[in-house]
């Protein structure tokens, strides 16, 4: 009996071998041999409680963060993983939660997964279905905040939860963050968490939003790691004029002037700079698109060529558009009292965003130039953004996420990128964090550019797949070796 099973040990062996080699085939055509980590069934209940997030309104203003931070903290407690909610200021919270490698943890080490509760508004009636339903049409998830930044929330949540349910021995402490107020920056803001509760979120890296994983034709095109980023400042423009009754207009209406200063300032092109970040970019990004669209960026490194080159790109994307410059966006009107009366004053609010380096003051003597009218001034809102430097391209974990990049999605290209957008990693940044963002969803840059517009959705494939990468990227980061 012993011998016939000796016998047949190496046929069932090979069987065994044989039905693993087609099944791998079967489900997994073209992937990489570097299988993923595994996470089961949790794309999947990520997709839920993606929707369960969705509906919760957290319009910024007010907020209301703090009931979707015990929503995630429902979820935490039912995984048994520590975690704390914390009301920053009355009904504004964030949820910390926490995985360590040791009794002793080293906060220079530790990896801090960051995504913020908060959304902006909505002009409902310029969506076609309710922005806080999370419905499911044609394969697509819609939703305020379901890539800026609910979706990113619930990836975060399913990779620490990943973490836990596989047991991964950890080399790291592993954080995980869903704070408030990353849409106005106000007294609940990212700013008030380090400075009250550091002890808490105290990290060496982190990852957070803003980086991209474009798709172009259904297939990813290359993975940009946010790096850097604009800074975003508002600046009030203010006209003064002469009030009276609408039934005799003056010259000096200030509704008139405003509306041309506007008009000059809208048709305005501020100069072209490039700096290390976007002249990476471009060069990478040369080598994945199109033969025609590879032409025109590199032609953006020829002096010759420059010029021709710089309006062509910008006509092929606003994004690629503003990372080339300083841009000046009018966002906000505001005249008048009554149908009848001209008021004595306009305002307007310019949303300016900088390249890194670039001074506000110098952006205003321009527009002042552009306008020319003594009947027009100037004010820089406070508490703008602030500048900050950029994260490290031979770090550990930027490394890390560029080869998880090629083993996700073979034969892409990843890239440092600067955001046009500005996100809670500049304060870590000055906080000695290197921070990266990454939207690790693959996705079109037309539904990119649903981010703050109506009609706001995710492919539901993409979601899942974001969240696997994600994790991927966590686990060979943090996971003992």
């Amino acid at each position: 009996m012993l011998r016939r099973l000796i016998s047949v040990v190496p046929i069932i062996l090979f069987c065994a071998l044989a039905l693993v080699n087609t099944s791998s085939a079967q489900t997994m055509p073209g992937t990489p041999a570097v299988t993923p980590p595994n996470m089961g069934t949790l794309p999947q209940e990520a997709v839920a409680w993606l929707e369960g997030l969705i509906r919760i309104n957290t319009t910024n203003p007010p907020g209301n963060e703090l009931a979707a931070a015990n929503y995630i903290a429902g979820i935490l407690e039912k995984e048994g993983i520590p975690h704390e909610v914390i009301e920053i200021t009355p009904g504004r919270g964030i949820v910390v939660g926490r995985l360590n490698a040791s009794v002793m943890p080293d906060a220079s080490r530790s990896l801090l997964l960051l995504a913020h509760l908060d959304v902006v508004g909505v002009t409902r009636e310029k969506w076609t279905v309710d922005p806080f339903a999370a419905i499911t049409q044609s394969g697509y998830l819609y939703g305020r905040g379901t890539i800026d930044d609910k979706g990113m929330v619930i990836a975060n949540l399913a990779a620490i939860i990943a973490l836990k349910r596989n047991a991964v021995p950890l080399d790291r402490d592993v954080i995980f963050l869903a704070d408030d107020d990353e849409e106005q920056g106000g007294d609940a803001s990212i700013k008030a968490v380090i400075s009250k509760h550091w002890d808490k979120i105290a990290a060496g890296f982190a990852i957070n939003e803003e980086g991209r994983v474009i798709t172009k034709n259904g297939k990813p095109l290359y993975v940009g790691i946010q790096t850097s980023e604009k800074v975003a400042m508002n600046v009030t423009v203010i006209c003064t004029g002469t009030s009276g009754h609408a039934s005799m207009p003056r010259p000096d209406n200030a509704v008139v002037h405003l509306s041309a200063a506007i008009a000059k300032i809208g048709a305005y092109e501020t100069p072209v700079k490039f700096i290390p970040e976007t002249e990476r970019y471009f060069e990478a990004l040369a080598r994945v698109e199109d033969d025609e669209t590879a032409k025109w960026l590199r032609a953006l490194e020829q002096p010759s060529r420059q010029s021709l080159a710089v309006k062509r790109v910008a006509e092929m994307s606003p994004v690629w558009n503003s990372m080339m410059r300083d841009t000046v966006a009018p966002t906000m009107l505001q005249a008048g009292v009554r149908l009848n009366v001209v008021p004595s004053e306009a305002r307007a609010n310019l949303n300016i965003r900088l390249l890194p380096g670039d001074s506000i003051n110098d952006v205003l003597a321009d527009l002042k130039k552009v306008v020319n009218d003594p009947q027009i001034r100037f004010e820089v809102v406070q508490n703008g953004g602030t500048p900050s430097p950029p994260s490290s391209l031979e770090s550990p974990l930027y490394k890390t996420i560029q080869q998880a990049s090629e083993k996700e999605f073979p034969g892409i290209v990843a890239m440092p990128y600067m955001s046009t957008g500005a996100t809670d990693s500049a304060q870590l940044r000055l906080h000695n964090v290197q921070a990266y963002g990454l939207l690790p969803f693959p996705l079109a840059e037309e539904d990119v550019l649903r981010m703050h517009a109506d009609d706001e959705r995710i492919p539901l494939d993409s979601f899942r797949k974001g969240v696997e990468f994600l994790y991927r990227i966590v686990n060979d980061f943090v996971a003992r070796k």
